[in-house]
C-alpha cells in the first residue's frame, strides 16, 4: 500500500520539514520552503524493518595500498575552450550541469558540441523545451552540418528518456532542460523541488552505470544561481555557469565545480551569427587602447584556472552631494572596496569618505581573487588625483588591513604574461619580484602600501 505524504523541501540547500516554517532549519535561509506531494510506501512492519543483515552480502573493503588507480581518458569535444574547462575533454561516465541566464547561449553551446561529438559516438539529444523541427531549424540557422548522425528526442518523462537511451546507447546524453523532466513516481508538477532532485539522481544514477557522458541544462534564478535545490549540484561531477552581460556578445562560461579538472577555469566564447566561437587571445577583449591618457583607468593580471588574464580595472571618484557616499562595485566585492578604501584613507592618507567611488571591471568580468587590491586602489588615486596612469604599467597585489602588500599566486607567470602583451612596467608585491630580470619588463617590488604610492 502507497499513501500520499506532504513535505516541505528547502529550494536553497534541499533540507526537508514536516511541515511549513519561516526559515529553513537547516540552512538558515527565510522562505525558502516549498510544499511537495510525494507518494511514498507504506511503514514496513517491524519483522522488516530490523531483520537484521543475515541475508546481505558484506561489502568488499580494501586498503589504500591495494588499490591501482587508472588514467583517467578524456574524449576532445573539439571546441578548445569548452575543452578546457572540462578539463581537457569529456570523462567517460561523467555528468555535467550547465546553467545560465535564459538566452545566453545553453542550448547553442550544447547544440555546437552534440555535432563535434558526432564524430567519435552516437549522440542522443533530448529537448523538453522545443519542438524537434525548432531544433532542426537553429541548426541550419547556425550553419551546422546536417548530415551528421545526431539523434534527437522530444521528451519530458524520465523513464521514456531512459528507455530511449537503452535502446540508441549512446555515448552522449543531453538533457534541455532538467527543469522540464519528470518522474511518474512522484505526484507533484514538473519543475518543482521534488521532481528535478529524482529526475536528476535517476538520470545520474543511469550515466554511472552505462558510462555515458550526461549533459543537464538548468535554469537559474533571479539571483543568479541554479534552480532548484542545492543539492542538484552535488549530485554532478562538474558544475558551469555562464556569465556576461546580455548586450555584450561576449560570453564567459566558468567551471565551479568540476571532479575531473581545476574549478574555477574559464573559458570565452564571442556570440555571432552563426553560434559561439573561441576567442584565441581573451586578453585582448579586456583591454582597451586610449589615444589619450585616462585617469582612473589602469591593468591588471587576473588568474583564471589554469591561465592568467589582462583585465582592464576603471575607477570614478567623484564629490559626494549626500551625506552617505556611494560605494559601487561592478565586477568586484563592494564590501572589500569599502574595506580597502578604509586601508587607503589610514595607511596611505588618501582621504575618500567625502567621495563617491564606483569601481568597474571592463568587459563584465567577475574577479573574485585578492590580487585585484593593489589595483583597485591605485586606479581610485589616479581618478582622486586626475593624473593619468601609464599605458605600459601593469599592478596587480594583495593589500592587508595594516598596508602591507602580500604577494599572490603565481606572481612571476603573470609578470611574463604582461611582458608578452607589451607592457614595459609592473608594480608588484616585494615578495613577487623574479629573482632574474623578465626580458622587456621593468619590475617595482613594494612593500606597503606607500611605497606603492610613491612609485606613481
Amino acid at each position: 500500500m502507497s499513501k500520499q505524504k506532504n513535505q516541505y523541501v528547502c529550494n536553497d540547500c534541499g533540507g526537508v520539514t514536516k511541515k511549513w516554517l519561516g526559515q529553513c532549519p537547516h540552512c538558515q535561509q527565510w522562505n525558502t520552503l516549498t510544499e511537495v506531494k510525494e507518494v511514498v510506501p507504506s511503514r514496513p512492519g517491524r519483522s522488516q524493518r530490523f531483520s537484521g543483515y543475515a541475508g546481505v552480502d558484506a561489502p568488499e573493503v580494501k586498503s589504500l595500498n591495494e588499490i591501482t588507480p587508472e588514467q583517467i581518458s578524456r574524449q576532445p569535444v573539439g571546441i578548445s575552450e569548452f575543452d578546457r574547462v572540462l578539463g581537457g575533454g569529456l570523462v567517460h561516465g561523467a555528468v555535467t550541469l550547465l546553467g545560465g541566464d535564459p538566452g545566453i547561449g545553453k542550448s547553442t553551446l550544447l547544440l555546437q558540441t552534440s555535432v563535434k561529438c558526432t564524430s567519435f559516438g552516437k549522440v542522443l539529444y533530448v529537448t523538453g523545451e522545443e519542438s524537434l523541427e525548432q531544433v532542426t531549424l537553429r541548426s541550419k540557422r547556425l550553419g551546422l552540418s546536417q548530415e551528421v548522425d545526431l539523434r534527437l528526442l522530444a521528451e519530458t518523462q524520465v523513464e521514456r528518456i531512459l528507455k530511449a537511451a537503452e535502446i540508441e546507447r549512446p555515448k552522449v546524453l543531453i538533457v534541455d532542460s532538467i527543469q522540464t523532466i519528470f518522474t511518474e513516481s512522484l505526484q507533484s508538477a514538473p519543475g518543482g523541488v521534488a521532481q528535478v532532485r529524482e529526475s536528476a539522481a535517476i538520470l545520474t544514477q543511469f550515466a554511472k552505470r552505462t558510462g555515458i557522458c550526461l549533459f543537464l541544462v538548468g535554469h537559474v534564478t533571479k539571483e543568479g544561481a541554479l534552480a532548484g535545490p542545492r543539492v542538484l549540484e552535488h549530485m554532478v561531477d562538474t558544475v558551469l555557469y555562464f556569465e556576461g552581460e546580455q548586450d555584450s556578445r561576449f560570453r564567459l562560461l566558468r567551471a565551479v565545480k568540476n571532479r575531473f579538472g581545476a574549478a574555477n577555469e574559464l573559458g570565452i566564447f564571442a556570440m555571432t551569427e552563426t553560434g559561439l566561437k573561441t576567442v584565441s587571445n581573451p586578453s585582448a577583449i579586456f583591454l582597451s587602447r586610449y589615444e589619450d591618457l585616462q585617469p582612473g583607468s589602469l591593468v591588471m593580471v587576473a588568474w583564471e584556472g589554469t591561465r592568467p588574464l589582462l583585465v582592464e580595472v576603471q575607477a570614478l571618484v567623484d564629490e559626494a552631494h549626500s551625506p552617505n557616499p556611494r560605494r559601487i562595485a561592478v565586477g568586484l566585492d563592494q564590501n572589500r572596496l569599502a574595506m580597502l578604501l578604509a586601508v587607503l584613507n589610514r595607511h596611505g592618507g588618501v582621504a575618500s569618505y567625502d567621495q563617491d567611488v564606483f569601481i568597474n571591471v571592463v568587459g563584465g568580468m567577475k574577479i573574485t581573487e585578492t590580487a585585484a587590491d593593489l589595483a583597485l586602489l591605485l586606479a581610485c588615486v589616479s581618478s582622486l588625483r586626475g593624473k593619468a596612469l601609464s599605458q605600459e604599467l601593469i599592478i596587480f597585489g594583495e593589500v592587508g588591513l595594516s598596508g602591507e602588500i602580500r604577494p599572490v599566486q603565481r606572481g612571476l607567470e603573470r609578470i611574463k604574461e604582461a611582458a608578452k602583451h607589451g607592457f614595459t612596467q609592473a608594480i608588484v608585491p616585494f615578495a613577487n619580484c623574479p629573482k632574474q630580470a623578465v626580458e622587456g619588463i621593468e619590475v617595482i617590488g613594494v612593500k606597503h602600501l606607500e611605497d606603492a604610492l610613491a612609485a606613481l
